[in-house]
């Protein structure tokens, strides 16, 4: 090590550079990384409702038909034939809470996980073979109230009442099945 003590050559002012932060996310316009690898969220859970006001039934696969919403639900319309939740933002709302309320309780027929449903009016989302078009946020309504106090309340800022979208595209969809945004035609 003769000549300074650097033994494999690093110039000085690099090795005095600090370690890159593993947990810091640097600030760009450039897509992140799981958006460039399109890595997909999960269909985490399907529920059809019976009745207006009636129980919801869990399912593993429902046909969800173009223009009228999951085959055998009841109160689809025009434009809310679908509603979905993510299991990130229940969890969160239950932990906030300190309530444990089956997700069924949200009244939603899809539960997904590993993608955003918040600002979403106008995307297409694939979940399975079916593609939804996005109309908007659900406001949450009374019947939170009667699942867990202060639920109603919770699910209003950001989206956490989930959304309801049109069936745009028909197909079927199976618990496990993948969950992903379509590319905006420029």
């Amino acid at each position: 090590m003769a000549g300074g003590g650097n033994p494999v050559n690093i110039p000085p002012h690099a090795a005095r550079e600090p370690a890159p932060d593993p947990h810091h996310t640097p600030v760009t316009n450039e897509p992140s990384a799981r958006a460039r690898t399109a890595v997909p969220g999960r269909v985490e859970a399907l529920w059809r409702k019976r009745a207006h006001r009636g129980p919801m039934d869990a399912v593993r696969e429902a046909a969800f038909l173009e223009g009228k919403g999951l085959e055998g639900s009841a109160g689809n319309s025009r434009t809310r034939q679908v509603t979905l939740i993510e299991r990130e933002v229940w969890d969160t709302l239950m932990r906030d809470l300190g309530a444990a309320a089956d997700p069924a309780a949200r009244r939603a027929n899809v539960m997904l996980s590993g993608i955003r449903l918040a600002h979403a009016r106008g995307r297409i989302l694939r979940i399975g073979a079916a593609r939804l078009l996005i109309g908007g946020e659900t406001t949450p309504c009374e019947r939170m109230e009667e699942s867990v106090p202060g639920l109603q309340a919770a699910m209003h800022p950001d989206w956490n009442g989930g959304v309801f979208a049109r069936v745009i595209t028909t197909g079927l969809v199976r618990v496990g099945d993948a969950a992903e945004w379509e590319e905006a035609v420029q």
